[in-house]
């Protein structure tokens, strides 16, 4: 058998088998570092931080749209008679309510750039600088070399 049928063999499993119970293609445990011993971006507490932000706020704003969504359902379906209450000419209650999901998805839609200028954009750039002040260092040649060798 050639060495390119070996290599490009069906037969081999691919990727190549590791212990059992482990899957190859998850990070491993713990705190990242790369060879260097940098600390990978995933374990700093800025991060950890910055994503943490990022789920509160989305947590909130999905339980304001939908149970401002549900509330509405809830009330048309077991409350009519209060939901057919004139306000105003044909305005009902019930309108009133349809109309102000628009409100709060409007308000949800405006505060999501608003949270992420304020609170997620500084960190993300602190991080962004971190980061590329790192890579800058690990990238300068030493003075009396300028070009890779091939």
């Amino acid at each position: 058998m050639s060495d390119s049928t070996a290599r490009y063999d069906s037969s081999v499993p691919y990727p190549p088998p590791s212990e059992p119970g482990h899957d190859p293609f998850s990070p491993p445990p713990g705190p990242r570092s790369t060879a260097r011993g940098h600390q990978s971006i995933h374990a700093l507490p800025e991060f950890r931080s910055l994503r943490a932000a990022s789920r509160r706020f989305g947590m909130w704003a999905t339980v304001l749209s939908v149970g401002a969504f549900l509330s509405y359902v809830v009330l048309s379906s077991f409350v009519p008679d209060v939901m057919n209450h004139r306000l105003a000419g044909h305005l009902t209650v019930g309108l009133t309510l349809a109309l102000a999901q628009f409100a709060v998805i409007g308000v949800t839609a405006w505060l999501y750039p608003r949270h992420m200028r304020r609170n997620v954009d500084p960190v993300v750039r602190r991080l962004r600088a971190q980061m590329e002040d790192h890579e800058g260092e690990q990238r300068r040649l030493p003075a009396g070399r300028r070009f890779r060798a091939w």
